[in-house]
This record gives C-alpha cells, sequence and structure tokens, in this order.
C-alpha cells in the first residue's frame, strides 16, 4: 500500500519565472489573417457592382475561413509550447472561440459567393446552388466538408454537449481533419485569389505545418511515449467517497519532464475505457517510476476507474497544463481547492516554494479526499492548512473578499492557485480580484468552454 512517505519529493526549489508567449502567438495568428486579406486586395483590380461586391465579400470570407480551418488544427495539436506555456485551457478557449469563427465565415462564404454568381448570372439562389455544386470542380467534396464542419459546429455547441456526452463529442470532433482535407482541393481549385506561386506555395506550406504538427504532437510523440515508458496500472486505493487514487508505473518517468500541478490525457486499456481519453491530473509529485492520479466518479468513465486492476496497460499523452510552480511570482502562494480540484493543488502543496498555505473547500469531513497526506504535509512544511466545510444544517459558507483577507494577512502579494468546478472558481477568482489580488497572481485552468 502506498503511504505518504513514498511519495515525498524533493525539498521544494524556486524554478526560474516564465513568461506567457500569449500575446506573440495572438500577434502571430493576426498576422496571418492580415496576409491573408493582403491576398484579396492584390489579387483584385476592381468592384463594380452589387454582384461585386457580393462576390468580393464572399471570396474575403472563404480566404479567412481557409485560414481558420488551418488555425484550428494547430490549435487541436496539443503543441507542447501552448500547452504548458501558454496553458491547456486556454488554448481550448481559442480552438473553440476559431471554431465558432470557421463555421461563421464558412456560412457567410456560401451564402456571398452564391448570391455574387447569381445576380452576376441573373439566375435564381437555387439555380445557382445547383450549378455550383455540381458543376465547379472539387465542389461535391467542398460540400460535403461544409456539412461536416457544421455537424461538428452543432456537436461542439454547449447545450448540445451536455445532452449527448464527451466519448459522442469527441468521437464527431476528430471528423474535423476529414472536412478541412475535403474542402483543402476546393480552395486551391477555385481560389481566384490565390494567384501566383509564391500564394498557392504559401497556402501549401500552412496546411502542411498544420498537418505536420498533428501528425508529430498527437500520433508520433505519444506512440514514442507509450513505447518507452511501458505504464502499467500498479494499485488502486479508495481515497473518499466515489474518489479513487490510480498509481501508474513505468519505465524512467522522471524523462517525461512532468511537473506537481500537470495532467495528463489517459487511456486505459481495461475495464471497458480504452476507448475514451480523459484528463486527469497527477495528485502528487512524480517519480522516476511511479505517477499517481486521483479521480472522482462524475459519470461512466470515471466510475469505471474503481475497476481497474493491477497490471492494466495504460495510454498516455502529456504532460499537458500550465498550472505550476512556473507561474508564480512571490514567494508567498495561497492554494484554493474544491472537491476533487484537490488532486493538482496537493502536489503542488508539496513541491511549491517559499510560504505555502492551502484552503480546501467540501461539502463534510468525509469528502476530504487526501487529507492524511495534506496534514502530514502541512506539519512537515509547518504550512497553515484550512479546511471549509458545511454546516450542519448544509449550508454554505461563502469565501467573500472580507473572510479572504481576514483568514490570510497580507493576501494581495500572494500567488493564488485555484482548481475546482468551474462556479466555485469564478466566484473565488471575483472575491479575490475583489480583495485587492492582481489579475496576473491569480492562476487557474478551466476546460468549461
Amino acid at each position: 500500500m502506498t503511504t505518504v512517505d513514498e511519495w515525498r519529493a524533493a525539498p521544494p526549489v524556486s524554478p526560474p519565472a516564465r513568461r506567457s508567449p500569449a500575446v506573440p502567438v495572438l500577434v502571430l495568428l493576426w498576422a496571418g489573417a492580415a496576409a491573408v486579406l493582403a491576398l484579396w486586395w492584390t489579387g483584385t483590380d476592381t468592384v463594380v457592382g452589387a454582384a461585386g461586391w457580393l462576390t468580393g465579400a464572399g471570396r474575403i470570407t472563404g480566404l479567412l475561413c481557409g485560414y481558420a480551418c488551418a488555425v484550428l488544427v494547430g490549435l487541436m495539436a496539443r503543441v507542447p509550447l501552448l500547452e504548458t506555456r501558454i496553458g491547456s485551457d486556454r488554448v481550448a478557449r481559442w480552438h473553440a472561440l476559431a471554431g465558432r469563427w470557421t463555421v461563421s465565415l464558412l456560412v457567410a462564404h456560401v451564402v456571398l459567393i452564391i448570391a455574387g454568381y447569381a445576380a452576376q448570372e441573373r439566375a435564381s439562389l437555387w439555380h445557382e446552388t445547383v450549378t455550383v455544386v455540381l458543376d465547379y470542380p472539387d465542389m461535391l467534396k467542398a460540400t460535403a466538408g461544409t456539412v461536416v464542419l457544421g455537424a461538428v459546429g452543432i456537436t461542439s455547441a454547449r447545450a448540445v454537449r451536455r445532452r449527448t456526452g464527451h466519448e459522442f463529442w469527441y468521437r464527431v470532433h476528430l471528423l474535423t481533419y476529414a472536412a478541412v482535407f475535403l474542402a483543402f482541393g476546393h480552395q486551391v481549385a477555385l481560389g481566384a485569389d490565390l494567384g501566383g506561386r509564391g500564394a498557392n506555395a504559401a497556402w501549401y506550406a500552412l496546411y502542411l505545418s498544420a498537418a505536420a504538427l498533428v501528425l508529430w504532437f498527437r500520433v508520433l510523440v505519444p506512440v514514442r511515449l507509450n513505447l518507452r515508458h511501458g505504464l502499467r496500472v500498479e494499485s488502486v486505493r479508495a481515497e473518499a467517497p466515489g474518489v479513487y487514487s490510480v498509481v501508474v508505473t513505468g519505465r524512467r518517468l522522471d524523462q517525461l519532464g512532468a511537473e506537481s500541478g500537470q495532467f495528463f490525457r489517459w487511456r486505459f486499456l481495461g475495464a471497458g475505457l480504452g476507448g475514451t481519453s480523459t484528463p486527469y491530473s497527477l495528485s502528487a509529485p512524480p517519480l522516476p517510476d511511479r505517477l499517481r492520479i486521483t479521480v472522482k466518479a462524475l459519470g461512466d468513465h470515471s466510475a469505471k476507474v474503481a475497476l481497474l486492476r493491477p497490471g492494466t496497460r495504460v495510454w498516455a499523452e502529456g504532460p499537458y497544463g500550465s498550472l505550476t510552480a512556473g507561474r508564480a511570482t512571490s514567494h508567498r502562494s495561497l492554494l484554493i481547492a474544491a472537491g476533487v480540484g484537490i488532486t493538482p493543488l496537493r502536489a503542488l502543496f508539496e513541491t511549491l516554494p517559499g510560504e505555502t498555505a492551502l484552503l480546501y473547500r467540501a461539502r463534510g469531513t468525509e469528502d476530504l479526499a487526501l487529507r492524511g497526506e495534506l496534514e502530514a504535509i502541512a506539519h512537515r512544511r509547518g504550512a497553515p492548512l484550512r479546511y471549509v466545510l458545511n454546516g450542519p444544517h448544509g449550508e454554505r459558507p461563502l469565501l467573500t473578499p472580507e473572510w479572504l483577507r481576514a483568514a490570510y494577512p497580507g493576501l494581495p502579494g500572494h500567488d493564488v492557485f485555484i482548481c475546482g468546478p468551474h462556479g466555485f472558481a469564478q466566484g473565488v477568482y471575483a472575491a479575490l480580484r475583489a480583495a485587492g489580488v492582481p489579475d496576473r497572481r491569480i492562476h487557474h485552468e478551466s476546460f468549461e468552454l
């Protein structure tokens, strides 16, 4: 049985502060969009009449849609620079926003270009639609890609995702690759604004680069990781009602470069879990031969984790996430966790340098997962550990700005790491800002899109 002492890590060491490259990346992406607009500007002589304006607008939205498709694929590639330096949650929000823009631009392109062609030919919209789809080169494939991308957009809507489940959404989402592939031939065949060898070469380079990122980081790197490290389940242990820790063993795991606060995407090849890749945070500092996650049964997949048996093969991808000690900007830190959000913060509680305090929000004492470990770490470090529990009649205590300032003197000078349900994290963030904590000192990763 794993004990607290077995997971004791090296003494906390201050890592170098890491500046997020989010702004340079965004500038690069917007510069690419400006370059795409320049293609239309330089390739268009004059715009005359309503038909010309409609066709021109259709070409602009088509070019931007094509560019957005490449960006969308690149953001799906799980590039380490983005996932660990900018943060998986921010990249996920960028991806969701890019997806909405892509679908909107696609719809605008289809409507505007057909309206423009219909005005030029003095034909009905229906007649022109049939003509474009059936007679123009590569348009049948492009139409299929449009339908697929529309289906991906519909299933990505929050209201639909809540009713379909993660696994269904994930598999439909992968069809984005097929949609982009089907539409690419149309872009180079009918892209009147991609005139010249240089522009065509740049467009091919853009798409080949996005495809290379996906092939490398989503296929080859995970294959190499799992062949090299040979991950298997060592043990499963109950920590609290519906909460289980899974210890995973492997070879040379220190070469993964994982840090406390990060997560992997796990696929357990047993107990009916092999079909889904799910993100779970490390709940203890990574060791050279072991990793540990702690999972709460919140759905069919997480509930089956308790059924895993020793020796079960594990397929992992990562590490991902930027909720690490590298985010800290001062020597004082406050960790605020709720529910199973304690998992990454438990690892940080052990390894964050400087003065560190932990606040753990739960319904009752029976829901305090990893309590023994937390108290042992607090005792060893001399770190304040505070539990915030429901009252005897279920009343929920509020973490108000006044309460936080009184409980943690000098709070605005702390780095605050938050992990918990989305609503909880939003409330705590608002309270911290009202208590005077600067935004740059509040660190949180959320996957609620």
